[in-house]
């Protein structure tokens, strides 16, 4: 199984997938491995790049690890002939695990120290539930804007929060002096904070798509580049470290590759599979 973070790892901060990448990954396929995306993406954001790379019927490890799905293209059309039942919904989605989270009290907390921050709550497969607009291509999927109680009063899969008007450092800062408990967090490279359930990432959502396919996480290869990625590197038997992430990232992986500008996945994927070119 190779599991492939999406932002930084499959694609670059210009929204691009190089040629050598999906070539590579198509490949993977082909030799009858399952490709898992896993990334902090919601399920609107990550269904397009399954169905660029032609995954068939693909497992996604969504919000860092709190959603897991595996898609189904033919439930679509099954469903408009009346002909859809069972797990799959007529969007073809079917829910392998989802884990929830009260995010009510850490979001009180935070906004007391960073009143003015934008706040999403993820809908599955559908969008976002916000208190206000975010930066235009921020959020995928339909965005609802409804008030801050009201996105508090249901257990949530992710949350968002987000300070467009101050400095990353600063962002950080607040979030190391608040000091956060009872749940799982990650900081992107802006002012953009992830909240997951407590004891959720990437590498639990991994462990239930493998002991569902009966594949040991010793024959898994997992590529990566950001912080939400360092439990899926040390959890994977082969971990390995794009060659643009932090260097605590690339401190708990097994190998580094090349950074996403130089087709690092393509290089890594070339030396397991000898049927994909090497970029």
């Amino acid at each position: 199984m190779v599991a492939l973070d999406i932002d930084g790892t499959l694609i670059d901060l210009q929204g691009r997938i190089s040629p050598a990448v999906e070539r590579a990954a198509r490949r993977v396929v082909e030799s009858g491995a399952h490709v898992v995306l896993a990334t902090g993406r919601g399920l609107t954001a990550t269904r397009p790049v399954a169905e660029q790379f032609d995954l068939p019927k693909p497992y996604l490890v969504c919000s860092n690890g709190a959603v897991v799905v595996r898609l189904h293209p033919e439930a679509g059309s099954l469903a408009s002939e009346g002909r859809s039942d069972g797990p799959v919904d007529d969007r073809g989605v079917e829910v392998i695990d989802l884990v929830t989270f009260d995010p009510a009290p850490v979001l009180r907390m935070l906004l007391a120290r960073l009143p003015e921050a934008l706040v999403a709550v993820e809908e599955l497969g559908v969008g976002y539930r916000v208190n206000a607009p975010f930066p235009p291509g921020e959020l995928t999927g339909r965005i609802s804007i409804e008030p801050l109680e009201n996105l508090v009063n249901d257990p949530a899969t992710r949350v968002i929060l987000r300070e467009p008007s101050i400095e990353a450092e600063h962002f950080l800062d607040v979030i190391d002096r608040v000091g956060l408990h009872g749940v799982s967090y990650y900081i992107g490279y802006t002012a953009w904070l992830d909240l997951a359930p407590e004891g959720v990432s990437k590498a639990t959502g991994l462990a239930k798509v493998a002991e569902r396919l009966g594949i040991r996480r010793e024959d898994v290869l997992a590529i990566g580049d950001g912080s939400n990625d360092l439990e899926m590197l040390s959890w994977a038997g082969r971990g390995v470290a794009m060659g643009n992430a932090a260097s605590e990232v690339k401190d708990v992986a097994d190998d580094v590759t090349a950074s996403v500008d130089d087709d690092g996945v393509a290089l890594e994927l070339s030396r397991w599979f000898d049927d994909v070119d090497r970029p």
